[in-house]
């Protein structure tokens, strides 16, 4: 069996029990300071899988009410950084390289990001780039935020591996 990232067997430890996923997620915010700022709940982690939410909130509005790029934004990094760290090779290490964004709709209510890479990570000796595909979808099930997340993904030193 390959062996998987502390990530998600944090996740796979915590989320079966009553307020485990609360906590996986001020985890994860913790770790991030950034990410608390749009007060977002994980809900499924798994390799090639990251599904988290937000709600409108005073904070994540803008001008016109609706929330802001910026907060879809962070909840795309959030899950496409969760997911990649989930579905790496125990061998890889990743950073987010840059990031192609859509705004398509008004976001309003509650918005649940979905990520899932576009192609499976691989072990390599050598970096790559692969992209985290994020959509994001309000309640009634329409898109209204996409993201291609570009992700580069490199050998772990030699330090790091044993």
């Amino acid at each position: 069996m390959a062996k998987i990232s502390p990530v998600l067997r944090s996740w796979r430890g915590l989320s079966r029990w009553r307020a485990g996923r609360w906590l996986f997620t001020r985890v994860v915010c913790g770790k991030a300071p950034y990410f608390s700022t749009i007060s977002p709940s994980i809900a499924k982690l798994d390799i090639g899988l990251c599904e988290a939410s937000i709600t409108r909130h005073r904070r994540i509005t803008n001008h016109i009410g609706s929330i802001h790029a910026i907060a879809m934004c962070n909840l795309a990094e959030l899950v496409g950084g969760l997911m990649t760290d989930a579905s790496v090779p125990a061998g890889m290490r990743w950073i987010p390289r840059g990031m192609q964004v859509k705004y398509l709709k008004k976001a309003m209510g509650k918005l649940t990001a979905t990520a899932a890479p576009a192609q499976p990570f691989r072990e390599s000796d050598a970096g790559y780039e692969e992209l985290a595909m994020v959509g994001v979808v309000d309640e009634s099930g329409d898109r209204v935020f996409e993201a291609a997340i570009a992700m580069w993904i490199t050998p772990k030193p030699k330090s790091q591996t044993a």
